[in-house]
């Protein structure tokens, strides 16, 4: 039987369709044996329903948890009303390794925690690797069942974020003590460190450290910025820590930098996105005592240009850098850049300090020659020549590429930029409101399409942000639809700016049973990140 992983909007007709494949010879032979000349139409409908069900449930426990594995949690929990075997399937501890239980983020509601906590043990047990906690069920009882019950947890995600109050943690005495990976969601009131100093000791077979700040709550930092969770003491109990991802935390600041370089020796990714106060005073002492950093993330940070040359980036091991957003000068970007070991990763978008020559620098000396994803977006002085000359000579070694807002970029560059990318995986191009951007000339995307279709067959992701106004296209459109569809077999997303085109495309993609891949920029967006080498561990949410 072909397994395949469906989606869950109807999941009886699912379930019908794969019993149906794995037992339609069975029903066949069976009638073609019974005599149904003496059956009415609606009697034989019976016996078929009947024989299907009782075929269905006959398959091997093995399969059926199989099939059962491709369930969402919540669709296994209404399974478990059919009947006593699937209840019995429903709650084997094989189909919950992973335990989503935040409903903001797609997981189950979990409505009594009296009930749930004899489940952690019951349903749980030694196949939990993964769980989820909001802060209604961060409590004493459930960290001691997960410490009891759970020995093979890794991976932890306990969240604050929604936490007006604690619950009482005086009487929490273990807690997870084989975890891999520990992510923790600050709230924007309430201080953890009655709670962590209950669980420090339990911390030192962590390897990957996520803290998540309220950037995404807050409208602007605050005045008052209070330092929530004690940076310092995690780090004293964490010293095999390879991966640290601190996202949008308003009080981290290079102090707290410094104490993280001075003992996490194994650090290999360190990611600092919307930390507004790091400016990069302790990026000579990060880059001198932690040899193995290969990648380093500052999106939105306010790193300053004396910072950046004062660091020792020659010996240094970074090789994916992300500097967007910040307001690094062309001359100091040209200093570290010649420096820096060679480059497998790079995102400079909204640099405004990344220019024609900074880019003629890097192909010059080589640096990119091992670039596997660049994001070159919004570089307003970055002319689209040079960009045209890097992908001639690096395009091939490209998994993915962003470089959408320039609006002297049009079909002509990309049909023949893509042909030197015949390996790529995602691409973002285009140019949003181009009626703002005063984009004179239409784009006739079928061409770029058909560029896509002829020489990107690993194609997986591909945004084109145009508006629906500064596309050109025709009754004729279909047919480079249909190409792209087919060829590019790869292709499970393809966003495009909402109007008559979208839902064009959208109509066509659907009538080939493939109706979750043609989406909006309203509600997705693209980007090259997934091909972090880290991506996976810096994953959250």
């Amino acid at each position: 039987m072909e397994l395949r992983r469906f989606t869950m909007s109807n999941p009886t007709a699912s379930f019908s369709i794969i019993a149906h494949e794995a037992w339609g010879h069975r029903l066949s032979v069976v009638d073609n044996d019974e005599d149904t000349n003496f059956e009415d139409g609606h009697n034989k409908t019976q016996r078929l329903r009947s024989r299907l069900k009782r075929d269905f449930n006959s398959l091997p426990e093995k399969v059926l948890l199989s099939i059962f594995s491709y369930l969402p949690h919540l669709e296994l929990l209404r399974c478990a009303r059919v009947c006593r075997l699937w209840r019995g399937l429903s709650q084997n501890s094989k189909l919950w390794k992973q335990v989503f239980l935040r409903p903001e983020h797609h997981g189950l509601h979990v409505k009594n925690l009296d009930q749930f906590v004899p489940l952690i043990g019951h349903r749980f047990a030694l196949s939990l690797q993964f769980i989820e906690l909001p802060m209604e069920l961060i409590t004493s009882d459930v960290l001691h069942e997960l410490a009891n019950k759970c020995p093979n947890l890794k991976y932890l995600t306990l969240d604050f974020s929604t936490a007006m109050q604690l619950h009482d943690f005086n009487d929490l005495n273990v807690f997870p003590c084989n975890l891999k990976t520990l992510c923790i969601c600050l709230s924007e009131v309430i201080f953890l460190e009655g709670f962590m100093r209950r669980i420090y000791t339990y911390l030192s077979s962590l390897e990957i450290l996520q803290i998540i700040g309220t950037i995404e709550k807050s409208t602007e930092a605050e005045e008052e910025v209070y330092e929530t969770i004690n940076i310092s003491k995690i780090k004293v109990q964490t010293p095999n820590l390879r991966v640290i991802n601190l996202y949008g935390i308003f009080f981290i600041d290079d102090n707290h930098i410094e104490t993280i370089a001075s003992g996490c020796i194994h650090l290999e990714c360190f990611a600092l996105n919307f930390c507004t106060r790091v400016k990069g005073a302790s990026f000579k002492n990060l880059l001198q005592r932690c040899g193995k950093l290969q990648c380093l993330l500052l999106q939105n940070t306010a790193i300053e240009d004396k910072y950046m040359l004062a660091a020792d980036w020659a010996t240094s091991s970074v090789t994916e850098l992300d500097i967007s957003s910040t307001d690094l000068s062309e001359q100091c970007l040209l200093d570290v850049f010649a420096r820096m070991p060679k480059l497998t990763y790079l995102a400079v978008p909204n640099c405004d300090g990344f220019t024609d020559q900074v880019l003629d620098l890097l192909i010059d000396q080589g640096k990119l020659s091992h670039i596997r994803a660049i994001d070159l977006s919004d570089t307003v002085n970055l002319n689209f020549e040079v960009v045209a000359t890097f992908i001639k000579r690096h395009g091939r070694q490209l998994r993915g590429i962003s470089y959408h807002g320039n609006p002297k970029v049009g079909e002509q560059f990309w049909t023949n930029a893509i042909r030197n990318m015949k390996n790529i995986k995602i691409v973002v191009i285009g140019t949003p409101f181009g009626w703002f951007k005063k984009i004179s000339t239409r784009i006739h995307i079928d061409q770029i399409l058909e560029a896509c279709a002829q020489e990107c067959q690993n194609l997986e992701r591909l945004e084109l942000q145009w508006d629906q106004e500064t596309l050109r296209w025709n009754e004729n459109s279909s047919k480079f639809i249909d190409h792209i569809r087919i060829r590019c077999v790869k292709l499970n997303s393809l966003v495009l700016s909402d109007g008559e085109y979208y839902e064009l495309v959208r109509s066509n993609f659907e009538r080939a049973d493939r109706q979750r891949v043609v989406r909006t920029t309203t509600s997705d967006q693209t980007s090259i990140v997934s091909l972090l080498k880290y991506y996976n561990e810096l994953r959250f949410n």
